[in-house]
């Protein structure tokens, strides 16, 4: 689904809508009318939501509520490369990949960045499906590293043992890294890890 920039989205419990005073129709039309309103303040839609719907008692179920506001990112934020699928070129992959985070000013991430897009990119060409893509995401606290590939089968993490050859590369990613995952597209896959750009407090 695409979305326009500053779209909000709404994901909520059942609990939010429902009412001993009104259907689910009139919770809904509350909902889409507490939403609709402009603002930049998410924390502000949040409230107006919850004063909208819920009664001044609190709710008799579990509500949650999360919003989420799309942005996009300007394209000096963005870096992608096809990768022919060919072992050969992950070291040239790899300093195209050192080239463009000393461009954006981010060679403190780079040991990491060079380590985790090695061992993604290595492991779709092994295991994926032409064509592969590599992107780079950043913005002022992440960098996201993504391999795509058109193979549908979902990666998941093994503990190899000690006289193994291979299966380290994604729990290497794991643990260097503070968040990874993969997602599903219509073409086949996307794997990505997420590293954080500033020392957490």
């Amino acid at each position: 689904m695409e979305l326009r920039e500053g779209s909000v989205l709404a994901f909520h419990t059942d609990g939010l809508l429902a009412s001993r005073e009104r259907d689910l129709d009139a919770s809904q039309r509350m909902l889409r009318e507490a939403l609709s309103a402009p603002s930049d303040s998410l924390d502000e839609i949040c409230d107006r939501v919850l004063h909208a719907l819920l009664p001044p008692s609190g709710s008799a179920d579990d509500v949650a509520l999360l919003l989420a506001r799309t942005r996009g990112l300007p394209s000096s934020q963005v870096a992608t490369w096809d990768i022919p699928a060919d072992p050969a070129l992950v070291a040239p992959i790899r300093k195209q990949v050192v080239d463009q985070l000393d461009r954006w000013q981010l060679t403190d991430a780079t040991f990491t960045a060079e380590l985790v897009v090695s061992e993604l990119v290595t492991n779709a060409i092994r295991y994926g499906a032409q064509p592969i893509r590599l992107r780079l995401i950043h913005d002022a606290s992440t960098l996201i590293c993504e391999v795509s590939d058109t193979n549908h089968t979902a990666p998941h993490l093994r503990r190899a043992k000690t006289w193994d050859e291979g299966g380290r590369g994604l729990l290497l990613v794991a643990q260097l890294t503070q968040r990874w995952g993969s997602r599903h597209t219509t073409e086949g896959k996307t794997i990505w890890a997420e590293l954080a750009l500033l020392d957490e407090l």
